[in-house]
């Protein structure tokens, strides 16, 4: 096994230690402090040794231990104890490696000095409160500041030495602030508040150190920032291609880890606290670009991406980021990327952090529970509505597009369902959140923003789910034209029954006549859709009236002959045959190349036709049959008396597709 030595005691150095636990190597790790070895994870392979060490001693540890590699991942402004591991590797004749850390890029409102003497003398002319986050080794070096007792509050480590030092420079105890970072731009903004402070001093820590979010809050608390430059540094390797060294070389595997976060509506205060503490934490944020925006911190990497595959990719060929948070809108188990990511992260470590959903929120803002509220999106995606509201008397739904409010207003409107109540959530958790209330029919012409969700409150909802509507229901002529044939309620309702259709089927109605059994087909498969076929131009006219008459978008007339008007339709899962014009054996083929296990109901009433069907059953590899005969009779009054008058009697074939899938 390698034998790999470390001086850490940054925040680097750290996620170079936690990287290094549990690899194929054995780590010495040297820190300064025993403050500094709690920070460091506990492993098998990992020896940690606290403490200050003279050069002596680290030449004869690198003589005893003969390590194979040095990593230097010491502070940028240590350059003494640098020196001295420079020095003990050239005696000990042991492999040196430097790990970098990127400097900021300084604005033009920053005060750039070269030491901290510097800086005492910059501010001794200048008039405020001043936040030093230099830590307490240099703090003697401000004592001639006027007023310095006064004036200046300095941000230390929590240890009795740097306390020592605070007493020794005469600050007053108010005027100390011990605690351990990394610090947010949320709590450096607090602390320059809490100071009253005029000027901060800082040095260049990088992303790393903090820098970025230091920057942002002083620019935001209104006061200067005073940054001391850093001293020269050796050459060297970013952290990125210090882990590619450790890969290549040693064997090391990297194992990323992923965090899939819903964060809200969008805005921070809508997030849990676990999801914002891992945005904070993480090296590397991913989603869409406007998500970012609202939640990146200053300086943190980001990789605008929404597409699962796009996001795995860029996970896989970035290892130099260890800490990943995928962000998602709203919830991440609420119509959101994360069922599709997942397995495209095998071998990451990942988890998911729950949000608050679009509408939970929306829900509590109008006061109302949602445990009896129907959930669609048409964010993206193709939905049919109408059934839907019809049968529910509540329902949410997710909406996408410039006019995708609109939109969804009109189809209710022109689907006869204009007098429903619509609450539109706009821009939910921000600033300038807006709800409006209203009709369908009234919201229709509005201005709403692109990302918006909808309830819908229907307050007569019909739920009836049998088949079999009444005759009359349907229009079977237009003036002018001659009756157009249709199948009756009493055998509509069996051959559907017959059929077993799903909320999402693909059927065909070929020979649809007017169409009513193309009606209940599209009733019953809400979310799939209905291709009516006639050869009839009349009839075709009549189904299409039909069709709006109850307001169907997943059903489509084809005006043809089948099979030849059938062969451009998607593949059915179901086929209804009620009339064939002697095509009967070439349109049962055509169904079972399209799908050989299409569910087949087809009626005959003439013996012509049951002949044609009866000879279909042996020449294809169906799995089931079956052959109903069924004879129905209705009451008519006759005179003072009811009588019952049949019908013709009709032959029922069921037939179930069996074959191999081409």
């Amino acid at each position: 096994m390698c034998n790999i030595c470390v001086f850490a005691g940054t925040t680097e150095g750290r996620e170079l230690v936690e990287f290094l636990a549990g690899q194929p190597v054995q780590a010495t790790v040297c820190v300064a402090t025993e403050y500094g070895e709690t920070l460091l994870p506990e492993a098998e392979n990992i020896t940690i040794l606290a403490g200050c060490i003279p050069v002596e001693d680290i030449i004869r540890m690198l003589q005893r231990m003969r390590f194979d590699l040095v990593i230097d991942a010491t502070h940028p402004y240590a350059t003494s104890i640098t020196e001295s591991i420079c020095t003990a590797c050239r005696e000990t004749e042991t492999e040196y490696l430097r790990l970098l850390r990127q400097s900021s890029e300084q604005t033009e409102d920053v005060v750039c000095v070269e030491n901290a003497a510097a800086a005492a003398a910059f501010l001794e002319s200048t008039r405020g409160n001043i936040l030093l986050t230099t830590g307490s080794k240099e703090l003697a070096a401000y004592s001639g500041i006027p007023d310095f007792t006064q004036r200046v509050y300095a941000r230390v480590l929590p240890m009795d030495a740097s306390l020592e030092a605070c007493r020794a420079a005469g600050l007053k105890a108010a005027h100390i602030i011990a605690m351990q970072g990394p610090f947010s731009e949320e709590m450096d903004l607090a602390t320059l508040r809490f100071a009253d402070a005029a000027w901060m001093v800082t040095k260049d820590g990088g992303e790393a150190g903090g820098f970025p979010a230091k920057a942002s809050a002083a620019r935001k608390a209104g006061a200067g920032l005073v940054v001391i430059g850093r001293p020269p540094q050796r050459e060297g390797l970013p952290f990125a291609a210090v882990l590619d060294v450790l890969r290549k070389r040693f064997g090391c595997t990297v194992r990323p880890q992923v965090r899939i976060v819903g964060i809200g509506p969008g805005s921070r205060e809508a997030m849990t606290r676990e999801v914002s503490e891992t945005i904070e934490a993480a090296d590397c944020l991913i989603g869409a670009k406007r998500m970012l925006e609202a939640v990146a911190r200053p300086g943190q990497h980001t990789c605008d991406a929404i597409a699962p595959q796009d996001i795995a990719d860029f996970i896989r060929t970035h290892w130099e980021y260890r800490r990943f948070a995928v962000v998602m809108s709203g919830d991440t188990g609420f119509f959101s990327g994360t069922k599709k990511l997942l397995p495209l992260l095998e071998g990451c470590d990942t988890a998911v952090l729950p949000g608050l959903s679009s509408l939970s929120y929306l829900c509590a803002r109008l006061r109302t529970s949602y445990e009896d509220v129907r959930v669609v999106s048409l964010h993206g995606r193709q939905h049919n509505i109408l059934p839907e509201v019809r049968a529910t008397s509540r329902l949410f739904a997710l909406v996408g597009g410039e006019r995708g409010i609109n939109d969804l207003c009109r189809t209710l409107t022109e689907g006869d369902l204009g007098h429903v109540s619509v609450y539109v959530g706009q821009r939910l958790g921000y600033p300038d959140e807006r709800i409006v209330r209203g009709t369908a029919a009234e919201l229709t012409d509005g201005v709403y923003a692109p990302l918006s969700v909808a309830l819908i409150e229907n307050p007569h909802p019909d739920a009836v789910v049998t088949p079999g509507l009444p005759d009359d229901a349907f229009l079977r002529s237009a003036e002018g034209m001659p009756v157009v044939p249709m199948t009756k309620s009493e055998v509509r309702a069996v051959c559907l029954s017959k059929l077993r259709l799903t909320e999402r089927s693909v059927c065909w109605d070929i020979g649809a006549g007017t169409g009513s059994v193309s009606v209940e087909m599209a009733l019953q498969a809400k979310q799939g859709l209905v291709c009516a076929v006639e050869r009839r131009e009349d009839a075709a006219a009549l189904l299409g009236q039909n069709r709006n008459r109850f307001a169907l978008d997943n059903l489509q007339v084809v005006c043809g002959s089948a099979p030849e008007a059938c062969v451009g339709l998607p593949a059915p899962t179901h086929a209804f045959i009620g009339g064939s014009a002697g095509n009967m054996h070439e349109i049962v083929a055509l169904l079972l190349a399209k799908n050989p296990h299409v569910r087949i109901v087809a009626t005959a009433v003439s013996l012509e036709s049951v002949a044609e069907l009866t000879d279909c059953l042996p020449a294809f590899p169906f799995a089931e049959t079956e052959v109903v005969s069924l004879q129905a009779a209705r009451d008519r009054k006759a005179g003072s008396y009811h009588l019952m008058s049949g019908q013709n009697p009709i032959y029922i074939f069921t037939m179930q597709g069996g074959g191999e899938t081409a």
